[in-house]
């Protein structure tokens, strides 16, 4: 049996081949698109446990392709890994904004993307919480079985990162952790494998969701030089 599926999504058809073999060695099941077209069309077949996504293609871009993924709740969960030759600070932005989970830029060892997918799918696979249906932090109630967040009478739309980070926040309230620990807590990364900046864009976003005003957080908080704790008392 598998050990997970992969849609592998690029224009570079020597990747693609490169890929679709080293990652079937692997165990995982592995499907092939070179277009965002196509890729929309396999993702709505066979609904992959993991997407690793080109930025720049012919016809759909690997952003346009992210963003539709998000706006259908039946595929929203879906991680997205980027890979991308651009490696200006605003595109790895824009990546994140459209709800990519992560990125790598070209070109990328082998091995890092094999890390990486590990930890995706264990992410993936893992529960937030066992034995319980929602979390709850003060306003805050995560309904752990709709993968849905209500903030009062209002529910929002988490990507599949956002709702890993919150929920491990809520599950820790008041502990403080550092950018470090939480690419390892809630990426699955080992230190030094992946950039802190990816736990603040996050945090951002998350901010953006659920603070009253964002810039001057009332729930996720900054503990200078240390990291960042959830409280809700």
């Amino acid at each position: 049996m598998p050990v997970g599926q992969i849609l592998v999504v690029d224009d570079e058809r020597d990747l693609v081949w490169s890929l679709r073999h080293s990652l079937a060695e692997e165990g995982y099941e592995v499907f092939t698109a070179y277009s965002g077209e196509q890729a929309l069309d396999i993702i709505g077949k066979q609904r992959p446990d993991i997407v690793i996504l080109d930025v720049v293609m012919p016809g759909l871009n690997g952003w346009e392709v992210c963003r539709q993924l998000r706006q259908d709740p039946t595929l929203a969960s879906v991680p997205v890994l980027f890979l991308t030759v651009r490696r200006d600070v605003q595109d790895r932005i824009k990546g994140l904004e459209e709800g990519a989970d992560d990125y790598l830029a070209k070109p990328f060892d082998l091995g890092e993307l094999k890390a990486r997918v590990k930890a995706l799918l264990r992410r993936t696979q893992s529960s937030p919480t066992k034995g319980s249906r929602s979390l709850v932090a003060g306003p805050l109630t995560i309904d752990l079985q709709f993968r849905e967040l209500s903030l009062g009478e209002h529910k929002l739309r988490l990507t599949p990162i956002e709702f890993k980070l919150l929920c491990y926040l809520v599950n820790h309230q008041g502990r403080i952790f550092s950018c470090w620990e939480l690419l390892d807590k809630v990426w699955g990364y080992a230190r030094g494998t992946a950039d802190p900046s990816l736990v603040r864009w996050h945090i951002k976003k998350l901010r953006d969701k659920i603070e009253p005003d964002p810039a001057n957080p009332k729930y996720i908080r900054t503990v200078q030089r240390h990291g960042y704790t959830l409280v809700t008392s």
